[in-house]
Order: C-alpha cells, then sequence, then structure tokens
C-alpha cells in the first residue's frame, strides 16, 4: 500500500491534479473490487466455520446421530443417503429436506427418494438439538454433512474434516431430482461415471462413494430384475435373495435385503470383495467390476482397507462442495422441513 501511495504522489508530481485525482479514483475503486472479491473468496465452506458461533456443533449432532445408529444400525446408511441424494440434486443445500408446499413440489417424492429416502425424523431431532446449544445458526445443509461423518463412525468407518458453512435452499425441485441427475440401482458404467463427473467428481471418486453400499438395506424392486435374469451374479447368492424377494412385481416390493451380504452393519472394504465374487446386490454394484475400466480399483479397495478410507474420506469432502450456497444466498431454516 505505501509503494502506491508514493508512487501516485510522483505522478502526480509530473503530470497535475487533475490526472493524479483520476488515478486516486481508479485506485479506489480497484481497492473497492478487491474487497468484494476478498469478500467472495470468505465465504466458500471452511473447517472452522462454527468455532466460535457453535463451536459445539458436532457434540450435538453426534450425540443424536450416535442414539439414532445405536437403536437402528440401517439408519446410519439412510442418513449418509440423504447427504448424497441432496448435494446431487442442485448442490448440498438442504432441498432434499423440504416438505412439498402451495409453491413447490419438493423432491421427497420423486423417483429416486419415494419410498426409499428416510431419516427425517432423525435430522429433526438433530436440528432441535442444535438450535437448543445455538438458535438461527447452523444451516441444515450443514448438519446433513456432519450427520453423514457421525454415521459412518458409528459404525465403524474412517474420519474426515467436514467443510461448513452451506446456507439452506428456500425451494426444491422435484422435477431436477426425477432428471437423472441421481444415478438409478440399473446405471451402466458409462453412466455412473457420466453422472458423477457431471458434478465435477471422478470415476476414482465414484468407486469410492459406492463404498458406501457397504451398509445398508435396499428394496427388492430395486434388485428384483438382477437376481432373476443377470448372469454375472454368484447362483447360490441369487437364490438366497430370491427367498425373500419373489417374481411377481407387486410381490414383496418392500422386502428388504442388505447391499453388504457379509458385514451389512459395519463400514467396512467388504463391499468390494462381494462384487469380485459376484454378489453385488444392485446391477450398478456389480458394474463396477464386470471387465470394466474400474475392476482394477474395485480389486486395490479390496486388499487394502487404508487406500479405500483415504478415498472414500477425500471423495466425501469434495462431494460437500458441490454447488453450495454461501455468504448472503439462501438462508437458515428455522425448521429444516420448510423455508422461514
Amino acid at each position: 500500500m505505501s509503494n502506491t501511495n508514493s508512487l501516485l504522489v510522483t505522478f502526480s508530481n509530473k503530470k497535475g491534479n487533475k490526472m493524479a485525482s483520476s488515478i486516486l479514483i481508479s485506485f479506489a475503486l480497484l481497492a473497492s473490487t478487491l474487497f468484494f472479491m476478498s469478500g467472495t473468496s470468505s465465504a466458500q465452506l471452511t473447517h472452522n466455520f462454527y468455532s466460535k458461533s457453535c463451536p459445539k456443533v458436532f457434540d450435538a449432532v453426534g450425540s443424536v446421530v450416535r442414539a439414532a445408529v445405536a437403536k437402528e444400525k440401517r439408519m446410519g446408511a439412510s442418513l449418509l443417503r440423504l447427504h448424497f441424494h441432496d448435494c446431487f440434486v442442485n448442490g448440498c443445500d438442504g432441498s432434499i429436506l423440504l416438505d412439498d408446499t402451495s409453491s413447490f413440489t419438493g423432491e421427497k417424492t420423486a423417483r429416486p427418494n419415494v419410498n426409499s429416502v428416510r431419516g427425517f425424523n432423525v435430522i429433526d431431532d438433530v436440528k432441535k438439538k442444535v438450535e437448543g446449544v445455538c438458535p438461527g445458526v447452523v444451516s441444515c445443509a450443514d448438519i446433513l454433512a456432519i450427520s453423514a461423518l457421525e454415521s459412518v463412525l458409528a459404525l465403524g468407518g474412517p474420519e474426515w474434516t467436514v467443510k461448513l458453512g452451506r446456507r439452506d435452499s428456500k425451494t426444491a425441485s422435484f422435477s431436477a431430482a426425477n432428471s437423472g441427475v441421481i444415478p438409478p440401482p440399473t446405471s451402466t458404467l458409462s453412466n455412473l461415471i457420466n453422472r458423477f463427473q457431471a458434478v465435477g467428481l471422478s470415476t476414482r471418486d465414484m468407486v469410492a462413494l459406492s463404498g458406501a453400499h457397504t451398509i445398508g438395506q435396499a428394496r427388492c424392486t430395486s434388485f428384483r430384475a438382477r437376481i432373476y435374469n443377470d448372469t454375472n451374479i454368484d447362483a447360490a447368492f441369487a437364490r438366497s435373495r430370491r427367498s425373500n424377494c419373489p417374481r411377481p412385481s407387486g410381490s414383496g416390493d418392500n422386502n428388504l435385503a442388505p447391499l453388504d451380504v457379509k458385514t451389512p452393519n459395519s463400514f467396512d472394504n467388504a463391499y468390494y470383495g462381494n462384487l469380485i465374487s459376484q454378489k453385488g446386490l444392485l446391477r450398478s454394484d456389480q458394474r463396477l467390476h464386470n471387465g470394466g475400466s474400474t475392476d482394477s480399483l474395485v480389486e486395490q479397495y479390496s486388499k487394502n482397507p487404508r487406500s479405500f478410507y483415504a478415498d472414500f474420506a477425500a471423495a466425501m469432502v469434495r462431494m460437500g462442495d458441490i454447488r453450495p450456497l454461501t455468504g448472503r444466498n439462501g438462508e437458515i431454516r428455522k425448521n429444516c422441513r420448510v423455508p422461514n
């Protein structure tokens, strides 16, 4: 700053006061522009966003999530999936949590979500707990991100440093959630790669994040065609799944089966071993190891859990960076289900 001022003084002595005034105005505009640019930059997500405004936010979220997962192991997978389905539709903005209103139809009844996504009551409980600690401070979008971490930790998985500072959307989009941005369980490998690339995630990120299917369960409607029609499936595994998923559509549609047949309630790398043994429950899972470009990565994760954990953690951070609302955009909802 001092060097710039001295240059202005020297220039004004040579060219006169009029030119100096012009330079000063230009300098003021430049300084103003830099100020606003720095403001935009500082509005991005940070690891310590709530360090002063809500230092106990992780304790508050974690206590509720751990209790919910202890009560029902499946809930850990459900909360993790909420974060994923939120981020893939118009960014990580908490829009998936919004109920329908007179002005918009939300995402809850879109094809990838209806009769499928769950855990909304737990998020309500988390929000209530957080509001009791620091009212009006923490967004529902950030609560989803922290709940995903706490769910994985509760089931024995890796830790990562969650970036925070997201704000909540004021609306949701049924059509966006229905547009195919969330890959269906029938996806081809190329569709999986393309859908993840569309939101800035690599093929490696996709394979690592698919490892979230080491926990959770799927409905019969999601895997019926695979267990009755596919040939790239272990015969004994297919027979075992058929016992709880009748062939006729409409019969047993909501019956559940674990996505990971070996350790369904532990966050580990067994999922990848299942794929190598052709015991992937969903078509989209098995296509990660089916003679294609991702086979070697599946085999790597199967042999090296540390590699999987490191890549999963890094991919979760990158997924959390998808188009967040920050700064003055959006709002901090009082109730995660409705705009303020």
